[in-house]
């Protein structure tokens, strides 16, 4: 069942994705080579219990990390480690949750780490735009499946591949709540979307063939190719004639 969040409800989770915000602002400038991804969640939760709220991810379900960090073809799911450092050309993406007011607010972006090729790039921009595109069908009454169409289209457009195995998801009281959001599909299937939806959108987007496969510790999932994947999410309420980002500073 697919909730719908109150005015209050709403406001308390604009506070949580002010959080989320916070620590994507706090981190841009620190993300550099010699850098480890636990050095680099310990700043983003330093950040989220600044701001009076706590690390959704950590022991979520057994995560043992306050945050996901994946590293070029990670695709999510990273658990943060000493022995994982940062190098020039690496992307590192950085997937945030913060629980604050009983409520949650879920976003992802992928960095560049020191100079990096034109290609991952490309890569990174083209997940953004990704999601930026099927945002723009948003509003009450359309098909979810109209959004992850919008993804799909934009990104296969543009040579890459979205693996099948991972989606979005709602968010609110709980991290993952209904409905699913694939990044793929055809228009006019799914639930109806209705003013006061919250949604977690993230394309996931590969450089090469779309096959994943998870590592060891049961929680990294890479690309089977090795090549490249990038990840850009924000959580978004819908509204009557749109949506608003949830995830973002005020500009």
């Amino acid at each position: 069942m697919i909730s719908i969040k109150s005015e209050r409800e709403i406001a308390l989770m604009k506070e949580a994705g002010r959080v989320v915000a916070l620590v994507f602002d706090g981190i841009k400038d620190k993300i550099k080579p010699g850098l480890t991804t636990l050095e680099l969640a310990d700043i983003c939760e330093n950040i989220i219990r600044e701001n009076g709220a706590i690390p959704t991810f950590k022991d979520y379900q057994g995560f043992k990390g306050a945050v996901c960090i994946s590293i070029n073809e990670e695709l999510v799911h990273g658990t943060p480690s000493a022995h994982r450092v940062l190098k020039n050309g690496d992307i590192v993406s950085v997937d945030v949750g913060a629980t604050k007011h009983g409520f949650v607010a879920d976003a992802c972006r992928t960095y560049p780490v020191g100079v990096v090729s034109q290609e991952a790039m490309n890569l990174m921009k083209v997940t953004k735009e990704a999601f930026f595109e099927g945002c723009k069908v948003i509003k009450e009454g359309v098909h979810l499946g109209d959004v992850s169409n919008a993804i799909q289209t934009y990104v296969e457009a543009h040579g890459y591949s979205l693996p099948r195995e991972f989606s979005g998801h709602g968010v609110g009281e709980h991290l993952h709540e209904d409905p699913m959001i694939f990044n793929y599909g055809p228009k006019g299937v799914g639930p109806i979307l209705k003013a006061g939806m919250t949604l977690a959108i993230e394309p996931m987007v590969a450089l090469g063939r779309p096959e994943v496969r998870i590592g060891k510790d049961g929680w990294v999932a890479r690309m089977k190719d090795g090549k490249l994947s990038s990840h850009y999410e924000n959580s978004i309420v819908v509204t009557k004639d749109g949506y608003e980002i949830l995830t973002r500073l005020e500009d």
